[in-house]
């Protein structure tokens, strides 16, 4: 029989619950130069990418390529710093791969972050931004073959985005919503194609997260999106755009990425408040 990506996610799921300490109940996705919160995870135990079985391992610059399991902020935990990308030429079923390996675990809750350029006038390098809803550009989707007909409605979850609103007015951070375009990458886009996409209706822009939370979501693990914008998308300075530029942002914003998401875990210590229920 030729094994499916389900077959696959089985193994290393089960790989992983036999080093594991605990079942996670909560998934995380570090993107570009966010991969700091997991130096904070508590009883940690590390492993490469290339160590589980299947798993796909990350080419990008600032993805280190790691799955680390252990407790913060009272949950446990699975944190993957770092993904691969449609971009460097993996289909679909390899990107989403891990957060496939995610459910098959048992976790109930994935935050999924990503470094994004912003197109919102209001928002500047350095702001936070929750998702509430996508464009999907990428010419593709992950659940090409079934299933089919997905309700994506609220496949950010209102209600953890809820949480993250009022962990972020206690702690003093701003927080800001809007709407994610997907695109395919590797270049950034044109001036002329960020135009496009303000049209539209997108706040921010970016290569990832898309996929993997319409393939989270049909698996029912909630989810929750936060972004960092790291640059003004092309066009809207003048500036040339360079994937440094977005690691020093991401660097410099990051202890602030990582309280507000210290502080959501804290805030869901307790069950997390039912899909759609806002507490």
């Amino acid at each position: 029989m030729i094994p499916t990506p389900a077959s696959k996610a089985r193994a290393a799921a089960d790989f992983l619950a036999k080093r594991l300490a605990a079942t996670p109940r909560v998934g995380i996705v570090l993107g570009s130069g966010l991969g700091a919160l997991s130096a904070a995870v508590e009883s940690a135990i590390t492993l490469p990418y290339g160590d589980i079985p299947h798993f796909p391992v990350s080419g990008v610059p600032g993805h280190k390529g790691a799955l680390i399991a252990g407790r913060l902020c009272g949950q446990s935990v699975v944190a993957l710093s770092g993904r691969v990308h449609r971009y460097e030429g993996h289909s679909m079923d390899v990107v989403t791969f891990p957060v496939r390996v995610l459910a098959a675990l048992g976790i109930e809750v994935v935050i999924i972050t990503a470094a994004v350029g912003g197109l919102n006038a209001a928002y500047t390098p350095g702001d936070i931004v929750a998702l509430s809803d996508h464009i999907n550009l990428m010419g593709t989707n992950p659940l090409v073959g079934g299933p089919n007909f997905v309700d994506l409605t609220q496949l950010y979850d209102p209600a953890l985005r809820q949480v993250a609103t009022s962990v972020a007015s206690r702690l003093g951070i701003p927080l800001w919503e809007g709407v994610y375009a997907a695109m395919p990458g590797p270049c950034y886009e044109t001036p002329a194609e960020i135009r496009a996409l303000s049209v539209l209706g997108a706040d921010v822009v970016g290569m990832s997260t898309v996929p993997e939370a319409i393939l989270a979501h049909s698996l029912n693990v909630r989810v929750l999106g936060l972004t960092m914008v790291t640059n003004k998308a092309a066009g809207i300075t003048g500036e040339p755009l360079s994937h440094e530029e977005v690691m020093a942002a991401s660097d410099e914003g990051g202890l602030r990425f990582q309280s507000l998401v210290s502080g959501i875990l804290s805030a869901l210590s307790d069950p997390p408040p039912p899909a759609g229920v806002v507490p």
